[in-house]
């Protein structure tokens, strides 16, 4: 187990109003829009559903009870639900909620370690537009992923994993050698910024490798997370440029 819980934000030079501003509004949509993940209707309305993004088409289905082959209970599951306007909107929407409050604070956490120093060095504006777009091509890359791999398209996704991958993505380029502080079996220490996310990233394309074996309705998007990851990658020098380092 490894889990950051900061960084060294001694050489920060700007207050990351964009970052906390994205993490206000995915707390108050889980917490007042999806009713802590109870309003299943609302979710289903605006996650990204693959089918219907491939198509163009908002694709209604009825609610069901499917018996869970592991543990044989009965679990009720919502339908896919009308989407207003464009289901393109859910490119946008999708990665403003969450399944859960642990998959909310998972996110979030790394966003505000991670994303306030990213901000500070694109500026504001350039890092909001990073990172919808790094969200945008994180989904992206997991319908195409699940079109060619056989999985459900059916499914909805939602969360902002993969956008957060990219800006993880972001702060590896920028700052590989910044400390960050991080629990490893109960034990607090601090280790350079490339063997965290470097680390992170394996799991998860040895996680997304793994799928193509096995389960591929788990419900874990690694393809938006590896897409978002690399995105990031490749994206953050284009955003640079033009930017005076500050510091």
């Amino acid at each position: 187990m490894l889990l950051p819980i900061g960084d060294d934000n001694r050489d920060r030079r700007t207050t990351p109003l964009v970052n906390y501003f994205l993490i206000i509004v995915n707390i108050l949509v889980f917490v007042f829009l999806q009713d802590l993940g109870s309003n299943e209707k609302f979710t289903n309305s605006f996650s990204l559903v693959p089918e219907e993004i491939v198509s163009g088409e908002d694709i209604v289905t009825n609610d069901g009870v499917y018996k869970d082959p592991q543990t044989g209970e009965r679990v009720h599951v919502t339908g896919l639900q009308p989407t207003p306007f464009s289901v393109y909107i859910t490119f946008f929407t999708s990665i403003f909620m969450h399944g859960g409050i642990a998959h909310l604070f998972g996110n979030m956490l790394f966003l505000f370690i991670f994303g306030d120093n990213v901000e500070d060095r694109l500026g504001h504006f350039r890092y909001f537009i990073f990172y919808l777009v790094v969200g945008i091509l994180a989904s992206v890359s997991h319908i195409i992923a699940t079109a060619m791999f056989g999985g459900n398209m059916l499914i909805p996704v939602l969360g902002a994993s993969g956008a957060i991958s990219g800006v993880l993505a972001a702060y590896l380029i920028l700052y590989p050698r910044k400390r960050v502080r991080v629990i490893i079996f109960y034990f607090l220490t601090e280790v350079p910024a490339i063997l965290v996310i470097g680390l992170w990233f394996l799991f998860q394309l040895m996680s997304g490798i793994g799928m193509l074996g096995g389960n591929l309705e788990s419900g874990v998007a690694y393809g938006a997370h590896i897409g978002g990851f690399v995105s990031g990658l490749i994206l953050v020098g284009f955003f640079l440029i033009g930017r005076k380092r500050t510091h």
